[in-house]
C-alpha cells in the first residue's frame, strides 16, 4: 500500500458456506438483495461491475481478481469521489460458517476523503450485517426495517393529473388506502397525490422508498398531498410492515399460493355470475377500463409473476428503470386474443395454474438460498392488495353499466 493511501477492514462471520457468499458477491439479483437497489455485474477478470442506489449514488469498476468460492476483487469510482479505490473480498469456510474479510483500500489520507471514508465504513457495517441476515434468514434488513403508509400505488402522469384537477403531475398517487394502516387513519383517499413527507419531496416511489427508510414503524411524520387543487398536510402514524410466514417445503409454499389463488378466483366468478359480454365491455368514459380489460391487466400481471419468479431462479431478474403505464394496446391485443368472458378467465386460471407449478418445482437446493426463498414468499403470499382494488372498480363499473 502506497504511504499516502490506507486500507479499511471489515470482518463478518457468517453462517452460510463459502459457495453462498461468493455467490452474494457476483450476481446481480443478490447484490440487489443485500447492498444496493440496481446492479449489473461480470464476474470475470475484467468483467465490469455497477451498483446503483435510490439516492442517486453509485459507483462503477471492474473485476480484477475472481477465485471462485475464496477470493475476488473490483474496482470502485463512485459517484464524485476524488479516485478509484479497491475492494478484496476474501472467504474462509470454517465448520459451516464463513470468515467474510473486506477490505476496501487506496483511500486517500487527505481532507477531500473525510467523508467518503466515513460513509463506506457505515455503509460496508450496514452492508454485512444485512448479509448476514439475508443468508442466514433470508430476510432483508432495509425491507424489514422500513415501515409503510399503507396504500396502494397508482398509475400518474400529465394526463391523470389533469383528469383529477391536480396541478403538478409527479407524485405519489394513491389508488387506494389499505384498511387499518396510517394513510386511512390519517385521512387520505383513493386520488390523493403525496408530493412530500418528513420534509423530502415524493416525486415517484424510489423517492418515497429513500424518505422512508430512515424511519420505523410508529414514527409519525408529516405528509403534504393535493385532492384536487386543494393542497393539504397531515400528520402520518407510520404502520409495521406485515410479513407471510413462507412454507419450509416447495410442496406446502405452493399449496398456500394455490389456495390464495383459489379464493381471489372464487370472489371474482362469483362477481361475475349473471354478467352479459355487453355489460363487462361497458365503460365509464375512454379512460376507464371495461370489466374486460381489468381481466386482462389481471393476465398482464401474472405473467409478469411469472417472469420474475423465473429470473429470480436464474439469479437475473429482469429491473425497470420506470412503469411505462398500462397501455390500452396491450390490454386490445388480449382482448383480441381472448374476446369472451370464459376465455380471459380461463387464461387467468392457467396462469396461475402455471404460477403454482413454478413454486411447486422449486430444485431442492433453492431453500439453501434463503434470501431467494424469502423475497418468493414475501411477494407471492402476500395479502392481495392489488386484486381487491381491481374487484372493486369491476363492480363499481357493473353498477354504472346497469344504471
Amino acid at each position: 500500500m502506497s504511504s499516502d493511501t490506507q486500507t479499511i477492514t471489515f470482518t463478518q462471520f457468517i453462517k452460510a458456506s463459502p459457495e453462498q457468499v461468493f455467490y452474494a458477491f457476483t450476481h446481480a439479483s443478490a447484490f440487489n438483495e443485500w447492498l444496493c437497489d440496481f446492479s449489473t455485474v461480470i464476474p470475470n477478470p475484467g468483467g465490469r461491475i455497477y451498483l446503483w442506489w435510490n439516492t442517486g449514488y453509485f459507483t462503477s469498476g471492474e473485476f480484477t481478481k475472481v477465485e471462485k468460492d475464496e477470493k475476488l476483487s473490483f474496482t470502485w469510482q463512485g459517484r464524485q469521489e476524488p479516485s478509484a479505490t479497491t475492494v478484496t473480498v476474501t472467504l474462509k469456510g470454517e465448520e459451516g460458517s464463513t470468515l467474510v474479510t473486506l477490505e476496501h483500500s487506496g483511500l486517500g489520507i487527505d481532507g477531500s476523503w473525510i467523508k467518503y471514508i466515513q460513509e463506506f465504513k457505515e455503509g460496508w457495517e450496514k452492508g454485512l450485517e444485512n448479509l448476514t441476515s439475508v443468508l442466514e434468514t433470508g430476510k432483508d434488513l432495509r425491507f424489514i426495517r422500513r415501515p409503510m403508509l399503507g396504500i396502494i400505488v397508482g398509475e400518474f402522469n400529465e394526463d391523470i393529473a389533469k383528469q383529477l384537477g391536480i396541478p403538478v403531475d409527479q407524485g405519489i398517487h394513491i389508488d387506494k388506502p389499505v384498511e387499518g394502516m396510517g394513510a386511512e387513519a390519517a385521512g387520505l383517499q383513493s386520488d390523493d397525490v403525496i408530493v412530500s413527507m418528513a420534509g423530502q419531496d415524493t416525486t415517484d416511489f424510489p423517492s418515497l422508498t429513500n424518505t422512508l427508510q430512515p424511519h420505523q414503524a410508529g414514527d409519525k411524520v408529516e405528509v403534504t398531498f393535493y385532492r384536487g387543487d386543494e393542497k393539504k398536510s397531515v400528520m402520518m402514524e407510520l404502520s409495521s410492515r406485515p410479513f407471510p410466514d413462507t412454507p419450509e417445503k416447495s410442496s406446502d409454499f405452493a399449496k398456500s399460493v394455490e389456495t390464495g389463488y383459489a379464493e381471489q378466483y372464487e370472489e371474482l366468478a362469483k362477481f361475475l355470475e349473471g354478467v352479459t359480454d355487453e355489460e363487462a365491455s361497458f365503460k365509464l368514459n375512454k379512460d376507464e377500463w371495461s370489466i374486460k380489460e381489468t381481466i386482462a391487466h389481471l393476465v398482464h400481471g401474472e405473467r409478469g409473476w411469472n417472469i420474475w419468479i423465473s429470473g429470480v431462479l436464474g439469479g437475473y431478474q429482469p429491473h425497470y428503470d420506470d412503469f411505462g403505464g398500462n397501455l390500452p394496446v396491450v390490454n386490445q391485443a388480449t382482448l383480441a386474443a381472448y374476446p369472451t368472458l370464459p376465455e380471459l378467465l380461463d387464461q387467468l386460471k392457467r396462469l396461475n395454474k402455471e404460477t403454482v407449478a413454478l413454486v411447486r418445482g422449486l430444485p431442492d437446493d433453492l431453500l439453501i438460498y434463503k434470501n431467494i426463498y424469502w423475497r418468493l414468499g414475501i411477494n407471492l403470499l402476500e395479502s392481495p392488495y392489488h386484486f381487491h382494488v381491481h374487484l372493486d372498480q369491476m363492480k363499481d363499473t357493473l353498477e354504472a353499466s346497469r344504471k
